[in-house]
């Protein structure tokens, strides 16, 4: 068995943060609610250009919104 990095996210907690609800996030991004939804659930990992227009809108860095964790399979 090998290991394999898991994608964390810190999105659902910034946005509440900034009064944003899951739609308002969803169209500042141009994306639909049900991504947001998966990206906040940890079910979907969003693009490059998706993470840095959510950490641009949410007033964070890429690094501080997702991280890797390794974990086993």
């Amino acid at each position: 068995m090998g290991n394999k990095y898991l994608i964390f996210n810190r999105v659902k907690d910034l946005r509440t943060q900034n009064n944003l609800t899951q739609e308002q996030l969803a169209e500042l991004v141009d994306v639909t609610r049900l991504t947001i939804i998966s990206i906040e659930k940890q079910k979907y990992e969003p693009s490059v250009g998706l993470s840095i227009k959510l950490a641009q809108v949410l007033g964070t860095s890429v690094e501080e919104l997702f991280w890797m964790k390794e974990g086993e399979e």
